[in-house]
């Protein structure tokens, strides 16, 4: 039987799409989805993590089942360490802690990091890769993926967000860059889309998992690099 996920999940009810870290198709067996009231998008994603009440995480790892355990948004990284003593089976917090593999052989100008807000993501996130903060670029407020999360809204249009994406990615990729890393858990969805706009290797909370415990998730979100 394959690992089984738990997902910290966020306090939303914007759509989970496959390949979404929260959608049950993202995974080989289904997952268990442990949703933490009142961590909202707004709590979380902020430039300031050491202020996040992460009690109610916390209290969510002493129910959690799952042979693996991660988190719902990338945000969460600065409480790697701290949640990960709370609980003795394998945890992430973030696609961020690829960098602990990852900076040996990608520098921070060949790296670029995609996450949802780049004016909030900084050096508290990404710890001993500080350096990777040149590496970070955001979703214009203006897309449409962005817009569904941070305003929680009910409908997604993939087609519209995958252009948009795609094409972001396209404009800022340069010959210089060797990887891609996606820091927010909803743009695996995107992953094929971006691989094939920039043809550059692309880590993200999905290969992360699947790196750290094989078999959990579906064959057609593992990707050719998982890292």
């Amino acid at each position: 039987m394959p690992p089984r996920v738990t997902v910290l999940q966020l306090d939303t009810d914007f759509p989970r799409i496959a390949g979404d870290v929260g959608a049950p198709e993202s995974y080989a067996r289904p997952p268990q989805i442990i949703r933490i009231a009142g961590a909202s998008v707004g709590r979380i994603v902020t430039d300031r993590p050491a202020d996040i009440d992460i009690a109610p995480f916390e209290d969510a790892l002493a129910r959690a089942t799952g042979d693996i355990i991660v988190t719902s948004c990338g945000f969460l990284s600065y409480w790697q360490a701290d949640l990960a003593a709370c609980t003795d089976r394998p945890f992430i917090s973030s696609a961020l802690t690829a960098l602990d593999g990852l900076h040996h052989s990608v520098p921070p100008a060949q790296m670029c990091i995609l996450t949802f807000d780049a004016t909030r993501l900084g050096a508290a996130h990404l710890g001993r890769h500080s350096a990777y903060t040149s590496s970070i670029i955001g979703l214009p407020q203006a897309h449409h993926l962005r817009r569904v999360i941070e305003g929680n809204l009910h409908k997604l249009d993939k087609q519209t967000a995958t252009r948009e994406i795609t094409a972001l990615m396209a404009d800022t990729v340069t010959p210089a860059h060797r990887q891609i890393l996606l820091e927010c858990t909803n743009l695996p969805p995107y992953r094929a889309a971006i691989k094939a706009a920039t043809g550059l290797p692309v880590t993200d909370i999905l290969t992360r998992i699947e790196a750290t415990c094989p078999g959990s998730i579906a064959p057609r979100f593992r990707g050719p690099q998982v890292s």
